[in-house]
């Protein structure tokens, strides 16, 4: 990062150098232009001169002194001419140059603005990124800073077993907290076994099964690797800290973690606190990861305790899900069996029903039809005999002739004979 930015700057500086030499280069060429210009047509006007000079002295030569003193005003007006034609001649020419070097000069000027605005642009751009650059080495030293202080505070405070077994079990429970378990819920911290062992976790698992976890592992070794500048003590390091993490899976399996008495499950889980020492242990010497598992030792990091953890939650969520449908199940029995006994209630109460209509229809239909014979046959013997209606008298007694027989209320005695001669009936 830091030649790049330095390779950037010095690029940026010989730029604008070679901008301002070509501008100077340019100017220097464009007086050179003109000087040369001016020199030519010096040159050429004294060459006309000259030739001209050679000429008279050519053609009059052979003449006397006093003929050529006769022809010294001709020869002078002529030479005055010659001379201002080459001179207009000349002047012509050199304001024809003079007028494309000034357009060329012209151009090199707006050239030059260009390059002056783009130079400026460059120089606020370049202010910028280096106030950018500045405050992002600035960030980034304060980082670096907190970050080594933090190193040397995680060193510090790892170079006691205490505080890394402390430091593993932190690590354990963010990943528990992550996942969604709950202590005393989903899992146990520091539970005794029935041997006497204390696991780091016990987590628990369905049909009263339980799987334990160890979160204390060696590190003294690796960060002696990690701090050694030769090649030896890395080599040396390197091979304790792999001794050791051989040596822990064999403690963990003299432990009681798997035990049928407390209903464990076959496997134990050994977590690693960091990625970068997992990685390291596989990278190094992958047969460990292979001998744990068949010592029935599983390496946990915190992603694949998470990925366990997840088969856990999965696992127990499915078994209660089971529970709950045997649950569903045995109280749709007990209702199937009730809903039948209701059913067979119902039909028996529709038959009494049924029955009961039945007599209800008979009494209103046969019944009475048989009941009112002899009751008419009665009244029809009163009305012969034209007697009237016990407990009325004869005004009252009339307008009851009209009267239906349902309208009339019977004599207690005629009553009673209808009632026998039903029953006969």
């Amino acid at each position: 990062m830091g030649w790049i930015i330095i390779s950037l700057v010095a690029g940026f500086f010989l730029g604008v150098a070679a901008t301002f030499y070509l501008r100077a280069a340019r100017e220097k060429d464009a007086r050179e232009i003109a000087g040369e210009l001016l020199r030519e047509s010096e040159a050429r006007r004294q060459a006309s001169v000259d030739a001209v000079i050679e000429n008279v002295k050519a053609s009059f030569g052979s003449l006397s002194l006093e003929a050529l003193s006769k022809s010294t005003d001709e020869f002078l007006k002529l030479a005055r001419e010659t001379l201002a034609t080459e001179r207009q001649a000349g002047t012509k020419d050199l304001g024809e140059k003079k007028s494309l070097i000034d357009q060329q000069l012209r151009n090199m000027a707006g050239e030059l603005e260009k390059v002056s605005v783009l130079v400026k642009e460059l120089e606020k751009d370049r202010e910028q990124k280096f106030g950018e650059l500045t405050n992002y080495l600035k960030n980034a030293g304060e980082q670096t800073q907190a970050l080594a202080e933090s190193t040397s505070s995680l060193r510090e405070a790892l170079a006691s077993t205490r505080a890394r077994g402390q430091w593993g079990e932190r690590m354990a429970e963010d990943v528990l907290r992550m996942a969604g378990f709950i202590e005393n819920v989903n899992y146990l911290k520091q539970k005794s076994s029935a041997e006497g062992d204390r696991p780091d976790f016990t987590f628990l698992l369905p049909k009263e099964l339980k799987l334990n976890m160890d979160a204390k592992f060696p590190l003294d070794n690796y960060m002696r690797f990690l701090e050694s500048e030769s090649e030896a003590d890395r080599e040396q390091y390197r091979k304790a800290f792999l001794r050791d993490v051989k040596g822990r899976v064999k403690e963990v399996t003299t432990r009681h973690y798997i035990n049928d008495a407390d209903n464990t499950v076959d496997y134990v889980l050994l977590f690693i606190p960091n990625e970068q020492i997992y990685s390291f242990i596989h990278e190094q010497d992958s047969s460990i990861l292979d001998e744990g598992l068949k010592a029935h030792v599983v390496f946990c990091s915190p992603i694949t305790l998470f990925a366990v953890l997840a088969v856990i939650r999965q696992a127990v969520d499915n078994f209660s899900l089971e529970q709950t449908s045997n649950e569903i199940l045995k109280l749709l029995g007990a209702f199937r069996k009730q809903w039948k006994e209701f059913v067979n209630r119902l039909e028996q109460l529709g038959r009494k029903l049924d029955a009961a209509q039945k007599d209800y229809e008979l009494l209103t239909t046969t019944r009475q039809r048989q009941l009112e014979k002899p009751l008419d046959k009665l009244d029809d013997l009163r009305k012969q005999r034209d007697l009237p209606v016990a407990g009325l008298d004869s005004a009252e007694a009339e307008p009851a002739r009209g009267a239906g027989i349902d309208d009339l209320e019977a004599p207690a005695e005629v009553r009673q004979a209808g009632r026998e001669s039903g029953q006969l009936v």
